[in-house]
């Protein structure tokens, strides 16, 4: 696997629902209990990090209460009528506080059912504040607002809110300018919140689809190396199968032979497991078996023919890593310069080529001469070979390694 894909993944291993308010598959935009996530309980609904967050931050919008009940408690004719009063407040924090985290549990067309609950709940404060009550109406706003209803319904339900509180102001004996305040607030806080709510939303869609992305290409990465595995490993395999069983029948008969096929088979496995190692260790090393996959994912989005070999087992052990770096520049050459539709790599035990069509070598080319190609040639000459550039068959450019035996 690609060392950076599994450190991506590894950083974002984490369920993919984590969001702004904390980990959890709950918060703005989730789609209820019979979409994503069927099996999330109402208990996990109200005690996820993300609720936690969401308690945290509402415990600030209470502060109004604390205004709102020194207004209470001065109309109240004894203690415990003041005792009452005190203990639905508490209940009616408590609601304030979970209504929000069950509307992101429940569908969206179940979570009018809670903002209309909460309303209700409101009018419990009746008795004491009459007309007043629409005081506590910015709650039930800030409820509608976090809902995550569509936009339009949202700026319904907020300007229905707003109307009642204007209704409500005016029995209660407010005329005038003095019956604009109290909506204004209610409209205003409760925008802003779908507002905050939906910008949430839209980071908790972003972050999800960035976990996909990550899965995705987990995914893909090993599908790479299955296919790699499977096309230039396979022939190897099969080779060294076909050859443990014609020592196999050849023990007793010709003992040499069979020996010479023994000590094949071994050095075709020793081959295939440095290729398997390199394959799934994620291309740390320049390989052949590597760089034949690359190559082969770079031509093909470059949208060239690939011609690639689909064996590497008759490269010698001593030019398995000088194949991979020729590969990599011969190919990188071709992308880069060639204008060719075709590129081959041709392998023998004494040769490797990159070969193209497209316009070959030109006199005093600049890419004849690059860093690249010249790093490539010491290399080349390091391990006892020699690196010829010239005109390929394919009426292209050529890169190719050779043993020194060979003119």
């Amino acid at each position: 696997m690609n060392p950076d894909v599994e450190r991506v993944t590894a950083d974002r291993a984490e369920p993919a629902d984590r969001d702004e308010f904390g980990t959890g598959p709950l918060g703005p935009g989730y789609q209820g209990p019979y979409g994503r996530d069927s099996d999330v309980t109402l208990w996990r609904a109200l005690t996820f990090p993300g609720a936690r967050k969401w308690y945290f931050g509402g415990i600030f919008a209470l502060a109004w209460l604390v205004f709102l009940g020194v207004e209470y408690f001065s109309r109240v004719p004894n203690i415990w009528v003041g005792l009452g009063v005190g203990f639905f407040l508490v209940v009616f924090a408590a609601a304030f506080e979970i209504c929000v985290p069950l509307t992101w549990w429940l569908r969206p067309e179940h979570r009018i059912w809670v903002v209309l609950g909460f309303w209700a709940l409101t009018l419990g404060f009746w008795p004491i504040m009459q007309w007043s009550v629409a005081g506590t109406w910015a709650f039930v706003g800030t409820i509608a607002a976090m809902s995550m209803f569509t936009m339009r319904t949202t700026a319904g339900l907020v300007a229905l809110i707003a109307l009642m509180a204007v209704g409500f102001e005016y029995c209660g004996g407010v005329r005038g300018p003095d019956l604009v305040p109290l909506p204004a607030i209610i409209a205003s806080i409760s925008m802003m919140m779908a507002g905050f709510s939906r910008q949430i939303a839209t980071v908790n869609e972003l972050r999800a689809t960035q976990h996909r992305m990550a899965a995705l290409a987990v995914e893909e990465e090993r599908g790479r190396v299955a296919r790699d595995i499977h096309d230039i490993l396979g022939h190897s395999l099969t080779v060294i199968t076909v050859k443990a069983e014609l020592a196999g029948r050849l023990v007793e008969r010709d003992a040499i032979r069979a020996k010479a096929e023994i000590n094949d088979v071994e050095q075709l496995s020793r081959a295939a497991l440095t290729d398997v190692r390199a394959t799934v260790a994620g291309y740390r090393d320049v390989n052949v078996v590597s760089e034949l996959a690359n190559a082969r994912a770079v031509l093909e989005a470059a949208g060239i023919t690939a011609d690639l070999p689909t064996t590497t087992d008759t490269l010698p052990a001593e030019y398995r890593e000088l194949a991979g770096w020729i590969i990599r520049e011969g190919v990188t050459n071709v992308v880069r310069h060639s204008g060719a539709t075709l590129c081959r790599v041709r392998m023998s035990p004494d040769m490797i080529e990159v070969a193209d069509d497209g316009t070959g070598p030109q006199s005093g080319s600049a890419h004849c001469h690059a860093n690249g190609l010249d790093g490539l040639r010491e290399r080349v000459e390091a391990a006892g070979a020699l690196l010829r550039i010239g005109t390929s068959d394919l009426g292209g450019f050529s890169l190719q390694i050779r043993s020194k035996g060979l003119t």
